[in-house]
């Protein structure tokens, strides 16, 4: 019986985690672990208790033309690495050392907010446009790794 690796056993989980999503132009979870248990997982959304973009009419961002990886303030979404490192800070667990499964690439400000939380390793399924993150992330001594299918017996 093949199962599947660690590393794709978490990003499952962050890809079933990204099915929560309430943004219109893109799905993203993320699955924050320590010592092969998950402490906090986050998808992207509006703040607790606000309205989504698809009830408030649209996305401002497509709106008004913006690309992705660009002009992120005027995104009414947190990144799931952001719910998923405030859901740490909020059941008061440090994530030092830890390892973040994303959907996609972090963002420059998500980015910032992983090394600062002291997340060590950092694992994606996929690209995000946005080579300045990957730059700061190195600048940290972080890289970001793409997960491939594998499986151990």
């Amino acid at each position: 019986m093949a199962r599947p690796s660690w590393d794709e056993y978490f990003m499952g989980i962050a890809k079933l985690t990204a099915e929560r999503s309430t943004c219109l132009k893109r799905q993203v979870g993320a699955v924050i672990v320590q010592d092969k248990h998950i402490i906090a997982s986050g998808y992207n959304g509006a703040p607790r208790g606000l309205l989504h973009c698809a009830e408030k009419g649209g996305c401002l961002r497509v709106e008004l033309g913006i690309p992705s990886g660009q002009r992120h303030e005027l995104c009414r979404a947190l990144h799931a690495e952001q719910n998923a490192i405030i859901q740490a800070a909020s059941f008061g667990h440090s994530i030092e050392g830890a390892t973040i499964y994303i959907t996609h690439q972090p963002c420059v400000i998500c980015a910032k907010m992983i090394i600062n939380a002291g997340i060590k390793k950092i694992i994606v399924a996929e690209g995000y446009p946005d080579e300045y993150a990957v730059e700061i992330l190195g600048e940290a001594g972080l890289s970001i790794v793409y997960i491939e299918p594998e499986t151990e017996d």
